[in-house]
């Protein structure tokens, strides 16, 4: 865009082709140049976000769960302790045997201080002195006072170092732990050795639900402080830790996060550190998130990041819970400088602003000299353009010695060369137009009269599909006179016999009847009607009881009158649809009768439907009548009567689930180009009016969805076609 842009301003300014290769030039490679850069610096700064992200996420987890591991040894040992003593495996009572036992934890450094006392007064001290040796302190009952002992290297008392009043009933951690009835930490707080101290203390509880005592241990929040000293964050980030309210528990730097006077110890809130930002952070985070104390996320165990500016320089942050279920409830907040960071980035930002510039001279100077070389071939080239476009089509320019110039003055040539020819081409193509319009006119042509058959073809299928409710109409129609007439023929013929006989009888007695009578009996030739009346009601009986079979064949071809499924007899369907058709297997003048084969297997009742079923027998005889018939029109009478035509139906049962029905003629049968196709829809060989070409198409789909079973055509050209129907006993559900 910015090529046709100056291209369009050359054209009507006038503007030197030098500067229209070079401006372009120059501008191609600083917005390249520049992207580049900016890519690099904003890419640089997504490494930077993630790797402080990740770097941040990692500390944290490593902080949280160091921590969580120093909280949970007194909890562990507590748990061990209480769980030894309800259990009856200590024995309170025996201090000797709980110091010794206390010591042996103290010595493995698992704990520094361990403490157990009871309801009676008794109690056992043991604890890790920051001078390095461990000293026990026991009291009971007998003792008003708590005596305590130097241990040695196998935790036995050595010297006596001092003897003071203590009750451990009145001290705040038994109370705590008697009070909450279950473990609880205390607030931080100034310890017998002056050190700020943590305890852990959990009541005792026998068999039977009774206090046996209370077990305390202590944990310095010194460990924490010294283990965020050990945490290298970045270069100059830092590390602390924060309770819910906001007061600092431990830090990374040097100052102390709390205050003690008079043994009263004192948290300082991370606002007031001594540390710009720590203060800054603490700040930040509580305007950002809010009180901790009511931040859902932070309290929904949700790690929080967020970025804060301090006296111009971005420190990234990330705040974490910490708790367990025994009242720990704090928070580690962990500060990476950006500063640690940037300094390579701001580097690169100065090396690609050089190389902006330096990319600006050189595409300057390369642009001049570059723009006088072609200039002077592209204006002979731009001359012949405009001859070509004023229609002067025999145009050549010379070659050149630059190699693109050379390039595109030979494609010049060879496009004038095209041209010419593509000119001469057009009149031949139009041409070829015109006979292809022609020819996808009479497609179309071709096209609306296969449409035209097609509707004819649906037409004579929705004629066909009203045939089975018309011929149960006749069926029913013609059955009640038709048994009305049967009905009395029986008591025509009784009466008429016993009309017969009276005359008989009169004729007997009277021998002489008067002239009337013997010229009545003269007139209606009395002999003949006596003959001839018996053998016409029997003839009459015949007729109906033919009547009535035809008209039951077409009751049981319809089904109309049934279930839409039931259990029928296959082969009385298939006599019901040969008694339809009966007319066309006798003899006509030009052919003998057709013969047909019936071998019937022992079917058993089949589930299905009667009246589908029942269509596609007439389908299928139908066709093979029709193929019989058109064999015959190529075939002499004697010809016929030498080979006379045949249809066979048989049946048989397979593997006692599935019953088959083959319908079979000795026709011309069917070439595999028909063969392929018998079964779609529309597709038939006779002329409009005798076929729609849906007649196989219902019956395979009756067959193979209606009934889940097969239909098969078998062919040989010359030898005749069978059609094999395999349908289950049973219709699946």
């Amino acid at each position: 865009m910015l090529l046709k842009a100056v291209s369009r301003y050359s054209v009507t300014k006038q503007v030197p082709l030098r500067l229209i290769l070079v401006v372009p030039f120059v501008l191609q490679i600083f917005v390249a140049v520049g992207l580049t850069g900016y890519l690099g610096i904003r890419n640089g700064q997504k490494s930077i976000n993630n790797v402080v992200s990740q770097l941040r996420s990692e500390t944290s987890n490593r902080i949280n769960q160091q921590i969580l591991f120093y909280l949970e040894k007194p909890y562990l040992i507590n748990q061990t302790i209480a769980a030894g003593i309800s259990e009856g495996q200590i024995d309170i009572k025996d201090i000797e045997a709980l110091e010794h036992f206390s010591w042996r934890l103290v010595d493995k450094n698992t704990v520094d201080f361990l403490q157990t006392g009871t309801p009676q007064g008794t109690s056992v001290l043991v604890e890790r002195l920051e001078e390095g040796f461990i000293v026990a302190r026991a009291g009971n009952t007998d003792l008003p006072n708590r005596q305590s002992h130097r241990l040695d290297s196998q935790g036995k008392r050595a010297e006596l170092l001092e003897t003071k009043k203590f009750d451990p009933r009145t001290r705040p951690w038994y109370e705590a732990a008697v009070e909450a009835g279950e473990p609880i930490w205390s607030k931080m707080y100034v310890g017998a050795s002056g050190k700020a101290t943590l305890s852990l203390s959990q009541p005792i509880y026998g068999k039977t639900g009774n206090l046996l005592g209370v077990q305390h241990s202590n944990f310095r929040p010194s460990r924490i402080h010294d283990f965020l000293k050990s945490v290298k964050v970045g270069q100059t980030g830092q590390t602390f830790i924060v309770d819910r309210s906001g007061h600092l528990i431990a830090s990374s730097l040097i100052e102390k996060p709390y205050t003690i006077q008079d043994k009263e110890l004192e948290q300082i809130p991370a606002t007031d550190s001594e540390n710009p930002v720590t203060r800054a952070v603490a700040k930040a985070v509580l305007e950002r998130l809010g009180d901790v104390s009511s931040n859902s996320d932070v309290s929904n165990n949700q790690s929080q990041q967020l970025d804060v500016v301090v006296d111009g320089d971005r420190h990234f942050v990330q705040v974490s819970p910490i708790y367990d279920e025994q009242g720990i409830d704090w928070f580690s907040v962990v500060v990476v400088p950006e500063a640690d960071f940037t300094a390579e980035i701001d580097a690169n930002t100065r090396t690609t602003i050089l190389l902006c510039l330096a990319a600006l001279v050189i595409a300057s100077v390369l642009g001049i000299y570059t723009a006088q070389w072609i200039a002077q071939p592209l204006k002979r080239l731009s001359q012949s353009s405009e001859a070509v476009a004023d229609g002067t089509l025999d145009q050549n320019v010379e070659l050149s010695n630059v190699r693109e110039l050379n390039v595109l003055a030979c494609s010049f040539n060879r496009m004038t060369q095209q041209l010419r020819e593509s000119f001469t081409k057009l009149a031949q193509t139009n041409e070829q137009l015109e006979e292809r319009v022609e020819e996808r006119t009479a497609d179309l042509k071709d096209t609306l009269q296969e449409l035209q058959r097609t509707q004819n073809q649906m037409i004579q299928a929705e004629k066909m599909s009203s045939l089975g409710q018309l011929v149960a109409g006749v069926a029913h129609e013609i059955n009640n006179p038709v048994n009305f007439i049967h009905g009395n023929v029986v008591h025509v013929s009784e009466y008429t016999q016993n009309l017969l006989a009276l005359v008989h009888l009169y004729q007997a007695e009277f021998p002489n009847s008067t002239p009337e009578i013997q010229n009545k009996i003269d007139e209606i030739d009395l002999e003949f009607v006596n003959e001839d009346s018996l053998k016409l009601l029997a003839s009459m009986k015949l007729g109906t009881e033919r009547i009535r079979e035809i008209v039951h064949s077409l009751r049981n071809f319809s089904r109309l009158d049934e279930a839409q499924v039931k259990e029928v007899d296959i082969h009385e369907g298939i006599e019901s649809t040969i008694m339809i058709l009966q007319h066309r297997l006798k003899a006509k003048v030009n052919s003998p009768t057709t013969a047909l084969i019936r071998a019937y297997g022992d079917l058993p009742l089949v589930e299905c439907h009667p009246g589908q079923l029942n269509q596609v027998f007439m389908n299928i005889l139908v066709n093979a009548i029709d193929a019989l018939e058109e064999g015959n029109a190529k075939r002499t009478y004697q010809e016929i009567k030498d080979n006379p035509n045949q249809i066979t139906i048989r049946t048989a049962v397979i593997d006692a689930e599935w019953v088959e029905i083959a319908i079979a003629d000795n026709g011309s049968g069917m070439p595999e180009e028909i063969h392929q196709y018998i079964f779609d829809p529309f597709f038939t060989t006779k002329p409009i009016g005798k076929g729609t070409g849906m007649g196989m198409s219902i019956s395979y789909q009756i067959i193979t969805e209606k009934h889940g079973g097969k239909l098969s055509c078998f062919s040989t050209p010359g030898k005749g076609c069978e059609f094999v129907i395999q349908i289950p006993v049973r219709l699946k559900e």
